[in-house]
C-alpha cells in the first residue's frame, strides 16, 4: 500500500472515530479472524518462558539528582503488555524504567514513574486507566506515554472504535494539563509464527492502524512515535535477540531499542530537547505535511514522530514530521517503590 493510500485509510478510519460509525467489511472480518487463529496459535506453540508477572518497575529515578527545590517529574505509562513491559524479568529492564532513568539523565532531574498499564488491554481499556491516573487531581502526570495497539488487531476491534477511545484518552489527558507520547500500533507481521499471507495481512493492518491512531492523537494535541517499523525489519532480522522467550513480547534489548526511540519525543514534549534539533532538517526529510501525509509515512519508517503544526491548512489540519536521532538508554532500577505490581493478564 502507498503512502497516499495509507492516507486516506487513516483519514476514513479517524473521520469515522470521531463521527461514529465505520468498520470493516465482511472480508476484512473474516481475515481479521484468521490473523487472529494464527497470532493465538503461534502464542501457544512459542508461549513457555513468559514470565507470569510483569516487574514492578514504579518507582523514583535519579534520586541523586539535585532537584532546585521542585518535585520530581511525573512519568505515567498506559497501555498495553508493551507499555507494562511484559516478557523480562526485571523492573530496570522495561520501557517505562527506560524511559524514567534516561528522561532524568536529560532533565538532570528525578523522576518518579508510575504505571496503569495491563497487559492484555485493548484501547477500550484506556477510559479506567485514564481515570486511575487522573483520580487525584493534585497528582496530573507531567507526561504520559501510551503504547497500545496490537491487541486491538488481534482482537478483531474496529479501527474507528480503536481510534475514538485513544482519542478521547489523549483529550482527556492533555485537558487535565499532562503531556503525551504515544507509541502506535507494532507491527504483528514481525511475530515468527505467523506465516503468509497472514504476515502481510498482519503488517497491512498494523500500519493502516498506526497511521489512524497517529491523526487521532494529533489532532487531540498530542505526539506519536512510529514503533512498527521501528521493531519491525530489526525484530524479523534478528528474532532471537530482540524478542523475548515467548517470541511474541520483546526482551530487554527490544525495549530498550522502542526506549530509545520515544524517548526524544518525551523530552521534546516537556521542552528539554536541544532547540536545534527541534527545526525541521530538509535533509532528514523532516517539515510540515498535512496530517495524514504525515501519519501515512510515519508509519512506513521507524522512530517518527509526528506532532501538531499548523490549525489549518489547504488539505486541513497540518503536522511536523520529524525524524529524530535514536540516543541510547541505559537499564536502571528504581530508587524507591511507589505502589503493588501491575496487572495480569495476557
Amino acid at each position: 500500500m502507498t503512502s497516499m493510500s495509507r492516507a486516506r485509510v487513516a483519514r476514513r478510519i479517524a473521520a469515522g472515530a470521531a463521527y461514529g460509525g465505520g468498520g470493516i467489511g465482511l472480508a476484512g472480518a473474516a481475515a481479521a479472524g484468521l490473523l487472529l487463529a494464527e497470532v493465538r496459535l503461534a502464542r501457544r506453540r512459542v508461549g513457555i518462558g513468559t514470565p507470569d508477572r510483569v516487574p514492578n518497575a514504579r518507582g523514583l529515578y535519579g534520586n541523586t539528582l539535585p532537584t532546585a527545590g521542585q518535585p520530581p517529574l511525573r512519568l505515567m505509562m498506559l497501555g498495553d503488555s508493551t507499555a507494562a513491559g511484559q516478557g523480562v524479568h526485571r523492573a530496570g529492564q522495561t520501557p517505562g524504567a527506560l524511559l524514567a532513568s534516561g528522561l532524568a539523565a536529560v532533565a538532570e532531574r528525578p523522576v518518579e514513574l508510575g504505571s496503569v498499564a495491563a497487559p492484555g488491554a485493548c484501547s477500550d481499556d484506556l477510559d479506567r486507566q485514564v481515570a486511575l491516573v487522573l483520580a487525584d487531581p493534585g497528582r496530573v502526570p507531567d507526561i504520559c506515554v501510551i503504547m497500545i495497539g496490537a491487541n486491538d488487531v488481534t482482537h478483531r476491534m474496529p479501527a474507528t472504535r480503536s481510534v475514538r477511545h485513544l482519542a478521547g484518552a489523549v483529550r482527556r489527558l492533555r485537558t487535565a494539563g499532562a503531556e503525551v507520547v504515544v507509541g502506535t500500533c507494532p507491527d504483528l507481521g514481525t511475530i515468527e509464527r505467523v506465516r503468509q499471507p497472514l504476515r502481510w495481512l498482519a503488517r497491512r493492518t498494523s500500519r493502516q492502524l498506526a497511521a489512524a491512531q497517529t491523526i487521532g492523537v494529533v489532532e487531540q494535541g498530542g505526539r506519536t512515535v512510529s514503533l512498527g517499523d521501528l521493531l519491525g525489519p530489526e525484530f524479523a532480522q534478528n528474532p532471537r535477540e530482540l524478542f523475548g522467550p515467548d517470541n511474541y513480547h520483546p526482551s530487554a534489548e527490544g525495549y530498550a531499542t522502542a526506549a530509545m526511540a520515544v524517548l526524544p519525543s518525551v523530552c521534546a514534549a516537556l521542552g528539554l530537547w536541544p532547540a536545534e534539533e527541534e527545526r525541521p532538517d530538509a535533509l532528514r526529510r523532516e517539515g510540515f505535511l498535512p496530517v495524514a501525509r504525515a501519519a501515512a509515512e510515519a508509519a512506513s519508517e521507524a522512530g517518527t514522530e509526528v506532532a501538531a503544526a499548523m490549525p489549518t491548512g489547504p488539505r486541513g489540519p497540518w503536522a511536523l514530521l520529524k525524524r529524530r536521532r535514536r540516543r541510547r538508554v541505559t537499564e536502571a532500577e528504581p530508587t524507591g517503590a511507589l505502589g503493588g505490581a501491575h496487572s495480569g493478564g495476557v
